[in-house]
């Protein structure tokens, strides 16, 4: 298609759970519902049009080792793409891919800065390791190299322990957590373990992600606070392996991590029914492998949460939530074309039959 080409997007577009178009254009790569009235060329594709999924949980980036090169990070991008995934929460990672925002054909991406952990108390090579007092100076940091996060390592093993343990003292989490909040950021913490919960949430924090270790003290502080999960259901399903591996050495941590996987289905929909706020992410780029949305969204599905609300998870209300448009009159045209309607069915969301990326159609 040329620069002067319109694409048309015809058969059911759903603009939201309960508004469902028949078509809309792309002119200039921006959405519109006014048919142009003069167009040189015109491309036409037909099916059920979603907003570009959300991967709120993601690592562009990032392996099992650390920061990767350029090349990689843009394979990692790419796998998003080809899953329908075009808008990435970048949820901690050590490289810059600010070079991905000059590329039109590539997911956008939101990005929480590097994970900020406790000495000791982390993957190497993935975070800053810090020690409490310095918690808020490294949250402005990593705030001002962000887009709108921060991201926090909330609990972790602890070896002297053998176990979970909260990584922060509260006072510290206070601090850092005001301090984001000064700067008009958001904060997020990977928590998989029950005690670092309380303390996070009092402090004022916005999201957790994970959260395996909810329990039925914690959801309804979460309900009451509005603070949102991020379950990654499909790296959660790693525990029993994790579990294995450290079993000689920390049976303590292995008996634990193979209890929170045993209730993660239980867990999340407990989340769900009282209220807490729920997306969809995968935890792609430390172990896992890209491209892994429709995976997620199928274990919510599993999980009990009903499949319109799995859907939302991953379209209009995690748009919404990260304070991105969808489908809107104006909005750059990122979207997903599907054979049939994925609210009935969201193993749908596994074979797209169209991306487009900013009105381009690349799959």
């Amino acid at each position: 298609m040329s620069d002067h080409a319109v694409l048309h997007v015809k058969g059911r577009v759903l603009v939201g759970p309960e508004d469902v178009r028949d078509e809309l254009w792309v002119v200039s790569g921006r959405i519109t519902y006014e048919r142009p009235a003069k167009a040189r060329e015109v491309r036409t594709v037909q099916g059920w049009a979603l907003p570009g999924l959300v991967d709120a949980h993601c690592h562009v980036g990032l392996d099992a080792h650390g920061a990767v090169p350029k090349e990689t990070a843009e394979e990692q991008a790419l796998a998003e793409r080809a899953a329908g995934a075009l808008l990435l929460r970048d949820a901690g990672s050590p490289s810059d891919t600010r070079w991905i925002d000059d590329r039109a054909d590539l997911p956008k991406i939101i990005r929480a800065g590097r994970h900020i952990a406790r000495t000791r108390r982390y993957i190497r090579n993935y975070g800053h390791e810090i020690e409490p007092a310095l918690l808020p100076a490294f949250v402005a940091q990593e705030a001002g190299r962000g887009d709108g996060w921060v991201k926090l390592v909330g609990d972790w093993i602890d070896r002297e322990a053998g176990d979970l343990t909260p990584c922060w003292p509260r006072g510290a989490l206070e601090a850092a957590i005001a301090e984001a909040h000064a700067l008009g950021v958001r904060v997020t913490a990977h928590c998989f373990a029950e005690d670092s919960l309380r303390d996070l949430v009092e402090a004022g924090i916005d999201c957790i992600e994970h959260a395996t270790g909810l329990t039925e003290d914690t959801i309804p502080l979460f309900a009451e606070r509005g603070v949102a999960i991020v379950p990654t259901l499909v790296n959660i399903a790693t525990f029993p392996k994790l579990a294995a591996g450290g079993e000689q050495k920390f049976p303590r941590w292995s008996a634990h991590m193979r209890r929170l996987h045993e209730r993660r289905y239980d867990t999340v929909r407990a989340a769900y029914d009282a209220g807490v706020p729920i997306f969809v992410g995968t935890d792609a780029g430390g172990s896992l492998p890209h491209g892994m949305v429709a995976d997620e969204v199928a274990e919510l599905v599993t999980a009990g949460i009903p499949p319109l609300e799995a859907l939302s998870a991953t379209a209009w209300g995690a748009r919404a939530w990260l304070g991105r448009p969808g489908l809107d009159e104006g909005a750059p045209a990122d979207l997903v074309v599907y054979d049939s309607d994925p609210r009935a069915d969201v193993r749908v969301l596994a074979d797209p039959r169209h991306v487009v990326v900013g009105g381009v159609v690349v799959r």
